[in-house]
């Protein structure tokens, strides 16, 4: 028996990454799980991934009609929602004289609006006791030159989970943060203008870590389990870093 047996999951932004590999392990520890992602064609290299137990469905979180689908498609299997992870978020670097309006809106559309309305349009779903894991980052208390906006985006991630903590309560919901650091995945390589700039940012990153390397999208994927299993049941509210102690020594 898996740890997520006969339970139903739903991860956001699940076409690569963290949110990919999530979805994998969800459902090899016996989840039927519901993934989305913006871009059909990756949607569907990511559910061929998983293999059985997924329903994919495109949308984009910051569009509140997508969201609807993606929980009509949910209610029409005659499915209940045990875990929630809300994943989907992305950024760009911009400095404080550089940051535009399309700027901003793109990182709080996404980050914070998407978030906000996955788990609100979800709570009809949601069982008593369910698991809500939002997607942090140790850039929201680092300062990071040029990521400010990305950084004050995920920052209001870790308020929602406190207040939403507190409300959700009653219900033995519980809402928690997994806050990545550098984790190898497209949407850090993708911050760099080329493969060459690309090796640099992960040799960087690399070299702040104490563990000296940057993390494997499965190791975040593991302590999202953690998070969504009975294993947490005494966790709510917290933030859980997976950064190999970049934040921590």
């Amino acid at each position: 028996m898996g740890q997520l047996e006969n339970k139903t999951a739903v991860v956001t932004g699940a076409n690569s990454g963290i949110g990919l590999a999530t979805a994998r392990r969800f459902a090899a520890e016996g989840a039927h799980v519901f993934i989305t992602g913006r871009r059909q064609e990756a949607l569907d290299a990511a559910a061929a991934d998983i293999g059985a137990n997924v329903t994919a469905v495109r949308g984009d979180v910051a569009n509140l009609a997508d969201l609807d689908r993606l929980y009509a498609s949910i209610t029409e299997q005659g499915r209940r929602i045990d875990v929630l992870f809300a994943n989907a978020g992305g950024g760009a670097f911009a400095t404080l004289e550089q940051v535009t309006e399309e700027h901003f809106n793109a990182a709080f559309d996404t980050n914070v609006r998407g978030t906000l309305f996955t788990v609100q349009k979800a709570l009809p779903l949601l069982q008593d006791g369910a698991s809500v894991i939002l997607t942090g980052s140790t850039a929201a208390t680092a300062g990071g030159e040029a990521f400010g906006v990305y950084a004050a985006s995920k920052a209001a991630i870790r308020s929602f989970s406190r207040t939403w903590a507190n409300e959700l309560r009653g219900r033995g919901i519980r809402v928690n943060t997994l806050v990545p650091g550098p984790i190898d995945t497209p949407g850090i390589t993708g911050l760099a203008p080329d493969e060459e700039q690309a090796k640099l940012v992960q040799k960087a990153l690399a070299q702040q870590v104490p563990l000296g390397r940057m993390g494997h999208p499965a190791e975040a994927a593991a302590a999202a389990l953690f998070l969504a299993s009975d294993e947490s049941s005494f966790v709510t509210g917290s933030e859980l870093f997976v950064d190999g102690g970049l934040n921590q020594i």
